[in-house]
């Protein structure tokens, strides 16, 4: 390479290289010219908001987890409250030791502004304690709206010493606005990281130098495969990802009653009372309410046009569908998940039985009600 100074790209990490266009880390010779020196692909992603697809495996993921452990450093944990038990590392403990685990809940803009704050940290202490994860502190932010940072600063001041400080997290958790802040905040570099909504951006760990000897460490985002985020094509993300405060949907339902949303999914009320379930999904999301002996029918002959996006042309690469059966118990304040497509408060007292059919492999859970 001409320049043998430059190494890395400085928007996601990987090494550089001008031979070789369709490999990692590509640019052009004259691009080296460019500052910030940044890949072929982050320069599309950051110019013409179009990504190529490059992401890592898992194995190599949890093979560069490991390393943390053996590190003496604090560690960011950012993950999407709008997919929160989505974008959750649940193994994340046994790989980062005894370091502290600072636990950054992004998106919080998404929520409306009487949320009682507190009850929502506490919701969140609860869910990581479930999910195994050790932490010493939950910070609420919006990376978009610029909220709570003031408050991370300080805490990774009050735990880092003279450490380095890793950054982990899903794809498209907001990791890399995040970074960006601590790098404005910590070091005096003109760089900043690719930030884009397509899934695994940062492709190896990027060390941003502090001012004070030690390392920022951003590493690549996880994909997980158990969000629906991940399956479905790159235009129909906008409908999925909400991007302006949620307004939920409420619905009354009689048992035998059905939503679809779009073609992503669907809710059977199978068996209860009469009950209101109210909807929080993207406002871009179409909601169609049908009785639940037409849904499959309406499902086989409509799929891609009145029961949309996706398109009949992009359905046929999403997994097919599996059904889940969920027991919602009386009494109880309960939410249906189903990663990347959001969640349904069963308002109900008397309990009820949903089943849920998703795309294969996509994750469905109760849990105690977020809000």
């Amino acid at each position: 390479m001409g320049n043998e100074t430059i190494q890395q790209c400085s928007g996601c990490g990987v090494k550089l290289q001008t031979d070789k266009p369709a490999e990692l880390g590509y640019l052009p010779q004259q691009a080296l010219e460019r500052t910030p020196v940044i890949c072929q692909r982050c320069f599309r992603i950051k110019n013409y908001n179009e990504a190529m697809s490059v992401t890592m495996n898992n194995d190599d993921f949890l093979r560069m987890l490991s390393r943390i452990g053996q590190e003496d450093a604090v560690v960011i944990h950012i993950v999407d409250l709008f997919d929160f038990d989505g974008s959750l590392i649940s193994g994340l403990q046994r790989f980062v030791g005894n370091n502290p685990v600072l636990l950054v809940v992004n998106k919080i803009d998404l929520l409306p502004k009487s949320t009682n704050w507190n009850r929502l940290t506490n919701w969140v202490q609860r869910q990581a304690k479930e999910h195994g994860i050790r932490i010493v502190d939950v910070i609420l932010v919006s990376a978009k709206r610029n909220l709570g940072f003031e408050r991370l600063l300080d805490q990774v001041g009050n735990y880092r010493g003279n450490r380095d400080v890793y950054v982990v997290g899903a794809t498209n958790v907001g990791k890399s606005t995040l970074i960006n802040r601590l790098i404005n905040d910590y070091s005096d570099m003109e760089r900043e990281l690719t930030t884009s909504r397509y899934p695994g951006t940062t492709l190896d760990m990027v060390n941003i130098p502090l001012d004070d000897g030690k390392h920022i460490v951003d590493t690549p985002g996880i994909v997980y495969t158990s969000r629906l985020t991940e399956l479905v094509a790159r235009e129909d993300l906008g409908t999925l990802l909400p991007d302006k405060p949620l307004k939920p949907k409420v619905y009354q339902l009689n048992e035998g009653q059905t939503l679809f949303f779009g073609a992503f999914a669907r809710m059977d009320f199978a068996e209860g009372e009469r009950q209101s379930f109210t909807c929080y999904v993207s406002n871009a999301m179409p909601i169609h309410r049908t009785k639940l002996d037409r849904a499959d029918e309406l499902y086989e002959q409509h799929a891609g046009d009145m029961l949309a996006p996706p398109t009949k042309e992009r359905l046929v690469d999403i997994p097919a569908w599996t059904k889940h059966q969920l027991r919602i118990n009386r009494g109880s304040a309960t939410d249906v998940f189903v990663s990347g497509l959001g969640w349904i408060r069963c308002n109900g007292k008397e309990g009820a039985i949903i089943n849920i059919h998703v795309p294969k492999g996509v994750k469905v859970i109760t849990r105690p009600a977020l809000i």
